[in-house]
């Protein structure tokens, strides 16, 4: 079984390179560190709000409306106790 890239893989990509030529562009160049870092993480918040508001992770948007039972919640999760 190979593993092939999805579209958050290359999000979290995107998200680590515009982070660290933000970080390369600070240092080797006279840009100031803390405004390339601003600069380039400005960008990389840009891939987080597509990821999330335009590519969203749900099949459909009536995925958005089915309820979920408390005993499907992980425990971990689930603000009440369980009767177990």
């Amino acid at each position: 079984m190979g593993y092939t890239l999805q579209y958050y893989d290359l999000v979290l990509v995107a998200i680590a390179a515009s982070l660290g030529t933000g970080a390369v562009v600070g240092y080797a160049t006279p840009v100031p560190y803390p405004a390339a870092i601003v600069g380039l993480g400005i960008v990389s918040i840009a891939f987080i709000a597509h990821a999330l508001f335009v590519n969203g992770p749900v099949d459909d948007t009536e995925d958005l409306t089915e309820e979920v039972a408390l005993e499907e919640v992980p425990q971990a999760l689930s603000p009440m106790e369980s009767a177990d």
